[in-house]
């Protein structure tokens, strides 16, 4: 590699000091704040009176409102919101004073996101453009080809087609437990939907198809999620959500992560958890739950005699597997449970539901709030649905071989 190509090289991987901000007005330069580990950070202020917008105050949120739409930031935390959906940032926003500094990300990655059309972002030289970049310079979502017959395996040895349902649990008017260590008006919808949706962009750059039975801010009957948005073409239902405890003596202490499967309660801690997430159908819109509960038993028993009970708990074994990897320790590790949730009731094909942590400890709450901590879960959760896809293909490949022979 020649001295040019290196320099050349660290100029581009080097945190800007400053962004400039073009617009019909003129150029605005606003210097950056950097922090070690954190990347260069954008007052927010000097942001908004730059591209025209202003900053407003809703308790403890920071809401940007631009021509291109509002953008709502939670000091402390990676989470920015943009009235659809919840997203985290590579970076934790931070308060000084009375301003708030954003990861440079948010100025790349949404305020510049070339489907608003409103601003195009050079990342050679820091240059934040009104307007929306040339067609030809757009950078268009990567989506993996599949089924193609020239592509038997895509590059991770999977068989091209396989599709994945991602359930984030809760949802508009249903907030989930409200998130006794989560940062200052997130509740667990909040959280389940960032993680989701971390989820799908990794499970599609690994070549799977996703589904989301939510992507925004909004209630989806729990007896719609699986059989509307998982059917006969999908390999794995998988509902997101966020474990808490009422007030005892120690609660905070408990953390971890658990998977279920859909069967009988065996302990009263699972049927515990499954009652608490259950209580969501009350917020389902008259008659828009369609399973009866008196059916409940009729449909383990129906499960129980047939192979997507099996599937369900080898996915779950992975997910706990894989959860592990990303955690302080196997002492985290809850285990694979089963108990009769209502959302995997309707599911006819494999399906599992994760408790990522608790709410109500510090640490796990941590956890699922930060950047850091949401990619390692999504990744984690993202690798094992693909070991298991990867053993699908092999026993599908198995049982066709056999039945050539």
């Amino acid at each position: 590699m020649s001295l040019f190509t290196v320099v050349l090289l660290a100029g581009l991987t080097a945190s800007p000091v400053r962004l400039q901000v073009s617009t019909a007005r003129g150029v605005v330069v606003i210097p950056l704040w950097s922090e070690a580990g954190q990347g260069a950070m954008v007052p927010l202020g000097p942001l908004a009176q730059a591209i025209g917008g202003r900053i407003k105050r809703e308790d403890e949120w920071f809401v940007l409102a631009t021509a291109a739409g509002e953008f709502r930031f939670l000091a402390g935390t990676a989470i920015v919101g943009d009235g659809a959906t919840m997203r985290g940032l590579p970076a934790d926003s931070h308060r000084r004073g009375d301003s708030l500094y954003v990861p440079l990300a948010f100025v790349a990655e949404m305020l510049a996101d070339p489907l608003r059309r409103a601003w195009n972002w050079n990342p050679g030289t820091a240059v934040l453009a009104e307007g929306p970049a040339p067609s030809a310079l757009l950078i268009r979502p990567s989506r993996t080809t599949v089924g193609r017959e020239e592509r038997s395996r895509l590059p991770n040895g999977l068989k091209p087609g396989h599709h994945v349902t991602i359930d984030a649990g809760h949802g508009g008017t249903d907030p989930g437990n409200p998130g006794l260590y989560f940062p200052g008006g997130l509740k667990e919808k909040h959280v389940t939907l960032a993680i989701a949706l971390l989820l799908r962009d990794e499970l599609e750059r690994r070549g799977v198809k996703v589904t989301m039975t939510r992507t925004t801010d909004t209630l989806i009957s729990l007896s719609h999620r699986a059989p509307r948005f998982c059917r006969s073409d999908c390999d794995l239902f998988v509902s997101l959500h966020v474990n808490s405890l009422d007030r005892r003596s120690g609660y905070t202490a408990v953390r971890g992560f658990e998977t279920y499967f859909l069967a009988e309660a065996r302990t009263a801690d699972a049927a515990r958890v499954a009652k608490m997430e259950n209580d969501a159908a009350r917020f389902d819109p008259a008659g828009a739950d369609e399973s009866a509960s008196g059916g409940l038993d009729f449909i383990l028993k129906d499960l129980q005699s047939n192979e997507f009970l099996r599937e369900s708990a080898r996915a779950a074994e992975l997910v706990q597997s894989s959860l592990r990897e990303v955690s302080d320790g196997a002492a985290l590790d809850r285990g694979v449970k089963q108990a009769g949730f209502a959302v995997l009731t309707t599911a006819r094909r494999p399906s599992i539901l994760v408790e990522m942590g608790y709410s109500t400890n510090p640490a796990d709450a941590r956890q699922m709030t930060s950047r850091n901590g949401q990619d390692g879960i999504a990744s984690a959760i993202a690798e094992a649905i693909v070991k298991y896809l990867q053993q699908y293909d092999r026993k599908t490949s198995d049982a066709q071989r056999v039945g050539e022979s």
